[in-house]
């Protein structure tokens, strides 16, 4: 590393590790300097702006009602058309079921998504809302992407704040994340033409934050996105985010969560370079830098596997995620089966990982502080084995 090289990456580094604000061009710089000096500072910062010793993680089930959908990502393998044999739309007694699997085992939100089902009233999404909230009042339902807001906005003849106000009396707690993936249109036009634009994507997360919505940031790698662009997504956040703590009494993002993009079975298999593990803590590392007003870092242990969540919890991470119970939209992609975690496994990634677990609800306040001891009594079996997640 020449002396000018050596200046930059010390001068970038140490105004990250003392807090302050990083701009475009020295978030862009965080890329090319040596990734253990990058994970310093974001642990660092970490363990500054959370409880040093604590993980968090939230039990939860992810429960999509429709895998019918118009949009046609090339990077999803989830969606089908109305005329494919294994189409489907979720009834009432079907969610209800998948509801009490979740609170058998203590679970408290739902995260109700879809596809963009052309078939589907406004009169269903009100329904399904008002009958989870009546059969189920202690879960709450952080429901619908932006995407899926855009289609109802337009094709029900309401306005953004009719609509969502029409959603939020039937019982909407709070939007998912989901649709994030890069917000840069020239990145989106090319993985999914007919995806929400960015701009589309922050009105309906802005109107969704000033209405006191719960909402959370994301981000997908590994579309062939440059640093620049990563860097741009990451900026737009802080953006809306300042604007949002400013504006709506700190009613922003709740937290961050960025995965890799999934390909094997999608249309963009061979197309898009994907990104590796190395590519993913790097970009979380960089995200807890940037980020400085977003509190909250999830690792992803669906898309990353156990051990490099593990990993992450020490490149800027503090959270774990969700047991999810059911997730089918990354898997499908993958071609993997990590569908769901046990309250065990991710207490055991915490503790393997040399923290103390906690369970969170959805905006990452602490519920309960679990007997560890309880969930990881030594047994002559080791279920996660199979999963790598610890020893027995």
């Amino acid at each position: 590393m020449t002396a000018s090289a050596l200046s930059v990456h010390t001068g970038v580094l140490d105004k990250a590790a003392r807090g302050e604000r990083l701009n475009a061009a020295e978030i862009e710089a965080l890329y090319h300097l040596p990734l253990p000096d990058v994970a310093a500072v974001a642990h660092g910062l970490r363990l500054q702006r959370r409880d040093p010793q604590l993980v968090s993680f939230l039990i939860d089930r992810n429960i999509n009602y429709t895998n019918i959908c118009n949009v046609g990502c090339n990077f999803c393998a989830f969606y089908r058309t109305r005329r494919q044999g294994d189409s489907y739309t979720l009834d009432h007694g079907q969610i209800s079921h998948k509801i009490r699997e979740l609170e058998e085992v203590g679970g408290t939100r739902i995260l109700l998504q879809g596809g963009v089902n052309p078939e589907l009233g406004l009169d269903y999404y009100i329904g399904l809302l008002r009958h989870v909230k009546a059969n189920h009042p202690t879960i709450r339902i952080d429901a619908f992407s932006p995407e899926e807001v855009l289609f109802m906005e337009k094709t029900f003849g309401l306005s953004l704040d009719d609509l969502l106000d029409t959603l939020i009396g039937a019982g909407l707690d709070g939007l998912p994340g989901a649709g994030g993936e890069i917000l840069e249109d020239d990145v989106r036009a090319r993985a999914a033409p007919a995806r929400i634009r960015s701009d589309d994507w922050f009105r309906i997360i802005d109107a969704a934050q000033r209405k006191g919505l719960y909402t959370i940031s994301t981000m997908v790698i590994g579309f062939g996105e440059t640093y620049a662009q990563r860097t741009a997504h990451l900026l737009k956040i802080r953006e809306q985010q300042d604007h949002a703590n400013a504006s709506y009494a700190g009613n922003g993002f709740s937290g961050f969560a960025m995965w890799t993009l999934q390909t094997e079975h999608t249309r963009l298999h061979g197309k898009a370079p994907g990104a590796t593990a190395h590519e993913y803590l790097q970009q979380l590392a960089i995200a807890r830098i940037a980020l400085d007003n977003v509190p909250n870092i999830q690792a992803s242990w669906p898309a990353q596997g156990f051990k490099v969540a593990q990993a992450a919890l020490y490149y800027g991470a503090n959270d774990l995620g969700s047991t999810m119970l059911e997730e089918n939209v990354v898997s499908a992609a993958a071609g993997h089966d990590r569908h769901s975690a046990t309250v065990r496994e991710l207490i055991r990634s915490a503790v393997d990982a040399g923290f103390i677990p906690v369970i969170r609800n959805s905006r990452f306040e602490i519920i309960e502080r679990p007997d560890v001891e309880a969930y990881l009594q030594r047994t002559a079996a080791n279920p996660e084995a199979e999963r790598a997640v610890g020893a027995v």
